[in-house]
């Protein structure tokens, strides 16, 4: 806890209060979920002026450690993460069964938002991804999915229209085992697949859909599903709020 007894002194500039702060989340004296001092208590315990102590409170909420709740106050932002597990997901054994490759990260699926199909031209990333000549459009499919009623992920993924034209890619509800389940169904199964990773800021449009706490980046997951021979068949663009997740990774010291 914040020692209310410490003596006031103008000579605390920003930095240093944003420390002494910092150290106590760190430390664990302010759990998660735990309110932090106010603007008025940090000027009484520092001898501050209101623009010094706000500034020591933005700092540690670009950090992404607290967030503010409209007539509350400040909390230490709380972190429950879903567990994101490679290659272990995508694993035939797990779509292939009809389950979704969310149950290798949570117990339950989490709620689809919003799913939103449409035929379009590709942008050229896209289109030389996946191999498709001038003129050949993609079915797209745009989700935001939400656990807890909290949206933690953006999806599109784009499928070459020649090879899901009329089937239940282009429908909201894909069934049992999701998209993979139904390419394989096409004669199109997934069987290698391929991830690029970066992180940012997120668009303005993104922390809008994700509701993203301030100072909270996403990262970025580029996914390109292969059939057997090399066949390029979905390109998913994932968003991931990066304070919902942990990204885990398997790998073997052979092959």
């Amino acid at each position: 806890m914040v020692d209310r007894h410490a003596p006031a002194s103008g000579q605390h500039g920003y930095r240093a209060i944003a420390d002494g702060l910092r150290s106590q989340i760190d430390s664990g004296e302010l759990a998660p979920g735990s309110k932090v001092p106010g603007e008025n208590e940090l000027m009484a315990l520092h001898g501050v002026e209101q623009p010094t102590a706000r500034r020591a409170l933005e700092v540690l909420k670009n950090e992404g450690l607290i967030i503010a709740r409209r007539g509350s106050g400040t909390y230490v932002r709380e972190f429950r993460p879903i567990r994101r597990v490679s290659p272990d997901r995508l694993k035939a054994a797990v779509w292939g069964n009809g389950r979704s490759i969310w149950s290798a990260d949570l117990d339950v699926r989490p709620h689809v938002g919003r799913t939103v199909v449409t035929v379009e031209a590709p942008s050229s990333l896209i289109a030389d991804v996946l191999g498709l000549d001038e003129g050949e459009q993609v079915v797209t499919r745009r989700r935001r999915f939400l656990v807890d009623d909290k949206p933690v992920q953006l999806a599109t993924s784009y499928y070459p229209e020649k090879l899901v034209q009329g089937s239940a890619i282009m429908a909201e509800d894909t069934g049992e085992g999701g998209s993979y389940a139904r390419l394989k169904d096409l004669g199109y199964e997934p069987v290698r697949f391929r991830e690029e990773l970066r992180t940012r800021m997120p668009r303005e449009s993104e922390r809008e859909e994700l509701e993203l706490a301030q100072g909270t980046p996403v990262v970025l997951i580029i996914r390109t599903a292969y059939t057997a021979d090399d066949q390029p068949v979905e390109v998913n663009e994932m968003t991931l709020d990066s304070a919902a997740y942990i990204l885990e990774y398997k790998f073997t010291a052979q092959g």
